[in-house]
């Protein structure tokens, strides 16, 4: 960052007074530019035993398969954030259920969220950032061409939860010097705890 967004003057780079960490604070008006993690919001979209998967039509990872996600807008909620990702990377309708997986990515500065999600039809079809879609059942997932560590390791959750007949929210830290901390932290939740 080089110029205020406020009133256009150089930015350097300092702590502010109070705080604790670096930030961009403009030289002349003194506004306080704050940059925080990105949200990743998605969902897992289900139709019987099957899951819908998009295959990505932009880099990063161009032509590997995902779950229909990306990057939560101002003024939606987390839930309208996964809805409108499967809308418009799959053309697909679907209901949000409960929170499925949080896994945050510190050393790209993202945190992803991951609903479970109910097709509400077969009528899908790819959006303008995919190549086509598809739904799979869990053995005909092709992981080894999942895009990134994050959807593998929800749909391994899932796919886990599905057999045992019970849903938890599964939450981890990824670095990219060191895998996945998962495992005996994730928490159980219930639909009363959830509302």
């Amino acid at each position: 960052m080089k110029f205020c967004s406020q009133c256009g003057a150089l930015v350097s780079r300092r702590t502010p007074a109070g705080d604790t960490h670096e930030r961009y604070v403009c030289d002349a008006c003194q506004t306080i530019h704050y940059q925080n993690p990105k949200m990743v919001v998605g969902c897992i979209p289900e139709w019987e035993d099957q899951i819908l998967l998009c295959r990505r039509a932009i880099e990063p990872r161009h032509g590997f398969w995902t779950l229909p996600a990306g990057f939560m807008e101002l003024r939606e909620t987390t839930a309208q954030a996964a809805a409108r990702e499967a809308l418009e990377e799959a053309n697909a309708s679907i209901e949000i259920g409960d929170l499925h997986t949080l896994y945050n990515l510190p050393h790209i500065d993202q945190v992803y969220l991951i609903y479970r999600g109910r097709l509400l039809s077969l009528d899908y079809a790819p959006g303008e950032e995919s190549l086509e879609v598809q739904l799979f059942r869990e053995a005909d997932i092709p992981w080894e061409q999942i895009a990134f560590p994050a959807v593998a390791y929800a749909l391994q959750h899932y796919f886990s939860d599905r057999r045992l007949g019970q849903y938890s929210l599964h939450h981890g830290v990824h670095n990219a010097s060191q895998p996945y901390e998962l495992g005996n932290r994730s928490t159980q939740i219930s639909k009363q705890q959830t509302k």
